[in-house]
């Protein structure tokens, strides 16, 4: 069994790096990141680091396509045999969907397991 995040350096992608971490421990399975931020961040750093001492496996990745986050994720997914994709949402209105397109849209509806779509907590 293993769950999949995205990883963001944005108040979505830490919402969903932390439920990613919490579905983990709760499946008692592994972890894999898949990072977009070239592997920078400290604040990912400090998150992995208490996932991997609570017993969670982390594996962490670089996102390789920039431009397509979506297909890199599914694509992972599939290889893996991932059991569980987390995302992060951000607030969009219509409109903006519609001009921008949506990588979680593409997640939502081309993964071949469960997703999991978080939104930010709004302080954040």
């Amino acid at each position: 069994m293993t769950v999949l995040v995205g990883f963001v350096p944005t108040a979505e992608g830490r919402a969903a790096l932390t439920r990613a971490v919490d579905e983990a421990r709760r499946m008692s399975t592994q972890l894999i990141v898949l990072d977009s931020g070239g592997g920078q961040s400290s604040e990912l750093d400090a998150v992995v680091a208490e996932a991997e001492q609570s017993g969670v496996q982390v594996e962490r990745r670089p996102i390789e396509h920039k431009k397509d986050p979506a297909e890199d994720i599914i694509a992972v997914s599939e290889k893996e045999g991932v059991d569980l994709i987390v995302i992060g949402l951000r607030r969009r209105t219509p409109v903006g969907k519609l001009i921008l397109g949506s990588n979680a849209q593409r997640i939502l509806l081309d993964a071949a397991c469960p997703v999991l779509a978080v939104k930010a907590d709004a302080a954040d």
